[in-house]
């Protein structure tokens, strides 16, 4: 799937094909799951292409080189040719960069152009990043490359100095919303209302969350938000909604909703109100970092969201 928008980035980029100068390297940054290596394969695509040459689709080029997490072992190299789940590593490896450099000493197969996705590139290894640096400093003639960074700070200043930087804004709600609507099979309105709150602009991580049905939960979150919790009845009722032994994914996926609707009702709250808001924004968001490495019990987590939600809708001293 081509997610849609991006309208300025494919400006610039296209922009710059056309130009007698195309720059050799491209950092295209913004939020995980906003579309960025779909634009990239689809950009690279129509780099390389020549005219009156046909050309695979991008996934089975072989001027097009995709960098990406490969299989943890080889059970998982096996569970992913099944086509069923598979774990895959957590860096892009040196192994694999000094590949793709052997690849760059001969001549692209179908034309004079070449392109090499890193995707994405925050996650190589420190060595791949210093092997990468130097096909960066001497690209062969014809090669470009096209680093995805959902982190760019975490690249090192050298790469970023070589490389021209394109940013992606996330998508309007109604975009992501239109995407959402083209899954097969499509969600409901409700379902589909939470995730586009949840994804905050990015249709990826939307699609992902589809899945954990957050319809209930969001509408439980709503009122939390707007009447408070004195009682922990709703907290309750949110506990229930969440399910005795949710997943990491599931619980990725409350925290996100949770966060973004705090983030969202900043808008029409007043300056107290703003104040408890961002207060309730930034533990939440805490709690987004840690949720995937610390050992929380699932019940008592779910308690502390709906009482960060509670905070944010009524004076401190009220609430339990």
């Amino acid at each position: 799937m081509i997610f849609k928008g991006h309208d300025h980035a494919w400006h610039e980029w296209r922009e710059a094909m056309t130009s007698s100068r195309m720059h050799h390297g491209w950092i295209l940054t913004g939020r995980e799951g906003i579309g960025k290596g779909h634009f990239a394969r689809a950009a690279a695509a129509e780099l390389v292409a020549e005219p009156g040459v046909p050309q695979p689709p991008a996934d089975r080029h072989p001027d097009i080189i995709v960098l990406d997490h490969l299989p943890a072992n080889d059970t998982e190299e096996a569970k992913r040719a099944e086509g069923k789940p598979w774990q895959a590593k957590r860096n892009i490896t040196i192994d694999q960069i000094r590949r793709m450099q052997l690849r760059l000493n001969t001549r692209p197969t179908l034309g004079s152009r070449r392109v090499v996705i890193v995707d994405p590139a925050d996650d190589m290894e420190k060595n791949a990043v210093n092997a990468l640096l130097k096909s960066l400093e001497e690209p062969p003639r014809g090669t470009y490359f096209i680093l995805i960074a959902h982190r760019p700070g975490r690249l090192l200043p050298t790469i970023r100095s070589r490389c021209r930087i394109l940013r992606f804004a996330p998508l309007p709600d109604a975009e992501v919303d239109q995407i959402l609507q083209a899954a097969s099979p499509p969600p409901d309105a409700a379902t589909r209302a939470a995730a586009v709150t949840a994804a905050e602009g990015s249709p990826g991580i939307a699609l992902g969350f589809l899945g954990e049905n957050l319809g209930p939960l969001h509408t439980v979150m709503r009122r939390i938000l707007a009447e408070g919790d004195p009682s922990l009845a709703l907290r309750g009722a949110l506990a229930e909604e969440v399910g005795a032994r949710p997943g990491r994914e599931r619980m990725h996926a409350v925290i996100e909703l949770a966060r973004a609707m705090v983030s969202g009702s900043l808008r029409d709250a007043g300056r107290e109100g703003q104040l408890r808001l961002i207060e309730a924004h930034a533990a939440l968001t805490r709690l987004a970092a840690q949720a995937p490495t610390y050992n929380f019990d699932p019940g008592l987590l779910v308690l502390e969201i709906g009482g960060l939600l509670a905070s944010a809708a009524v004076p401190r001293e009220a609430v339990s």
